[in-house]
This record gives structure tokens, sequence and C-alpha cells, in this order.
């Protein structure tokens, strides 16, 4: 079967070498009487947190350029990249550090031409196929097919955008686009994970409750920072602060994790094998980057649905929130990016009125009917 070759842009600073991580190293060495500055003080690329001044200045230092470490898994993963796909570098370096990243980049990454470095700030006339930054802005303005946002924690405030956490998951990402032609569909009929993956107001909560009144199907308990809404038990989320959070993500207790509207969801493999384990389907109501976190582990046994509601349905039901309004306005702001998404999902199921019938269009999908 042919495969085609697709062509990935990759940006550079903290999606291949470290660079707020590396600056925030620096500026500590350079105040030791001072507390320690934490990457988590850096909540946008811009000028942010303690030191932002003295941060940004490092930015157009040829040698803070030249020594930038290489991040942990970066070569492996632009080598097996480089495998399926053309390779773009699209770095945004100022003139005195265009020879320095220039000279990196060819030093450890020695499977990816030269000429495939591209050097500037206009990322947004670059026509790609797929693009992977964690600069929230550019892929905002991307002309890529599929601009992808690599989640750090300074871009956790835009909800919605096509994401992933890490290195496997842009790989996995990368084959479901390149061979979605050629797929099979997925099959749940012996157990396996049912993501409703869909725009803010879509119903993708009211549907997961409905599916799982249903014989076979289950909602694993996932972890959330965000508060309790009028209404919620128990059984519908697991709520806990942020610290806790933080902690068990960084314990490793989370197959996936993702920000939605400033608020930390996470789902543990604990809450989810037993249901795949007993050939029942795991209902979780998850952003994309979840979905694909999770589509990346369970392969065939993961269908990704997209509930399509219309837009001033979607904003309708947003509105009619017991929610403050600046959630509101991050939902209904997302709604744009969260609607492309469908372009990566299994299947897409409309959503009207009646809730019911959605149920049972997803019902007979798993099913294979």
């Amino acid at each position: 079967m042919r495969k085609y070759r697709i062509r990935v842009g990759l940006d550079v600073d903290d999606t291949l070498y470290e660079c707020n991580s590396y600056a925030v190293t620096i500026i500590n060495r350079n105040h030791p009487d001072e507390e320690p500055m934490k990457i988590e003080e850096i909540n946008s690329w811009g000028s942010s947190g303690r030191h932002a001044d003295e941060r940004i200045a490092l930015y157009s230092n040829p040698e803070f350029v030249r020594t930038q470490p290489v991040t942990p898994g970066a070569q492996e993963f632009v080598k097996k990249l480089s495998e399926i796909a053309d390779v773009f570098f699209v770095t945004a370096v100022p003139a005195c550090c265009m020879s320095a990243r220039a000279e990196r980049l060819v030093a450890d990454f020695p499977e990816i031409p030269a000429q495939n470095i591209m050097i500037g700030t206009r990322k947004d006339v670059l026509s790609l196929d797929i693009m992977l930054d964690d600069g929230a802005h550019n892929i905002s303005s991307s002309r890529a097919a599929y601009p992808v946002l690599f989640r750090k924690p300074w871009n956790t405030g835009l909800s919605g955008l096509l994401s992933v956490n890490s290195y496997d998951d842009f790989l996995h990402f990368c084959e479901m686009v390149r061979n979605s032609f050629s797929e099979k569909f997925p099959g749940l009929n012996e157990g396996g994970v049912l993501c409703l993956v869909g725009p803010s107001g879509s119903s993708k909560t009211e549907i997961a409750n409905g599916l799982t009144k249903l014989e076979g199907f289950e909602k694993p308990l996932t972890s959330t920072t965000r508060p309790r809404r009028k209404g919620e038990g128990e059984g519908s989320y697991r709520f806990i602060s942020d610290a806790q959070f933080l902690r068990e993500m960084k314990e490793g207790s989370y197959i996936e994790t993702t920000v939605y509207s400033g608020y930390h969801f996470g789902t543990s493999e604990k809450d989810i094998a037993p249901i795949v384990e007993r050939g029942h389907v795991a209902v979780i109501p998850i952003d994309i980057c979840g979905a694909i976190t999770l589509k990346n582990l369970y392969r065939q046994r993961a269908m990704l649905v997209f509930t399509r509601r219309d837009r001033a349905e979607a904003i309708k039901n947003i509105i009619s929130r017991d929610i403050d309004i600046e959630d509101k306005t991050r939902r209904i702001m997302s709604l744009d990016f969260e609607y492309r998404n469908s372009e990566v999902c299994d299947v897409e199921v409309n959503v009207g009125a009646d809730i019911g019938a959605a149920i049972e269009k997803i019902v007979s999908l798993v099913k294979g009917a």
C-alpha cells in the first residue's frame, strides 16, 4: 500500500531545545539569594513571571542559543518522524542568533537537510500538512492543515486547540493523518474506549450519562480541579485541588492530562483498564488532546466520536450554564478551534434537540450495526 510523505513543521524553542526552563535555570543561578523561580510562574510566551526582562533578554544572546540543552528524547523523536514525513524546522530567533541556531540544528539532527531549516517570525505564511508549536499564537494563526499545540505550562489558557502532551502522541497523530485513508474503523465489541470529542455546549456530558445507563457502557472517574457544579454527585468527577493534581501528575498517576478553560483534567489507567478488561466500553467526554493520547494507547480499541451541534445552540448551552463569565467567554472563543477537531475523529454524530437519537447512533457505531 502506498504511503504518502506528509510535510511536518517543528518549532524549536521548548519543542526540541529547552528554552524557558533553561532560562529559569540561569536566572536562579544569577540570583542565589532569592527563592528559586519555577517554570510554572511563566504563564505566557511573552514577558511574564519574575525577572521577565532578564529571561526575554537571554533569547537574543547567541551564547544562550548555542548552549541550549536538547530536550530529552528530541533526537530520537525527530529521527522517527523523518522516517514517515518530510520534516522542516520552523524557528524564530533574532538575526544575531541565526548562525548559532542553524549550526546546532545541523549538528544535533543530521537526518534533516539544512535546506529544511526555516528561520523567521512569519510562521503564518508557511503551508504545511502539520505544524507542532508550543506558542498558542503561532498555532492559532497557522496555515497548516493540522496546527498542533505542544502543551506547556504557559499555553494552558487557550482551550479547544488540537494539542498533544508528548512526542509519542504527536508521532501517533502524524501516523493517524498519514494513514487516515486506509485505517480500519475501530471495533469495540470486545471492550474499548469511547472518546466523546466536541465543542463546549455539544452535550458530551449528557450523552455520556445516557450511554452509561445502558448495559456494557461505563464512565471511568476522571479527576479535575474545576469546582463542582450544581447537581453533580460524587460519581461525576473526582474533585481535587490544583496542588494535589500537579503532585499526582508528577507521580505518574494519569495516563492522560489536559487543561480546559483553565482547569486540569486527568484520567488514570486504573479507572479505565478494568472496564475494558470486562469487555465493556469506557465512555469519556474529553478534549482532543486527551483523546489522541488514549487513541495512542488503545489504537483500534479506541473510537473518537465528534459530537457536532449547531453553533448557535452550542452557544446557548454555554450561556445557560452556571459558570462564571470568564469561563463562558473562553469556551465561546474556543469554538472555532474545536469544530476543526472533527477532521481527526473517527466519526461525527450530529446532536440535535433529541439527545436520545445521538445516543442511539453512537450505540449502533459501537456495535458495528
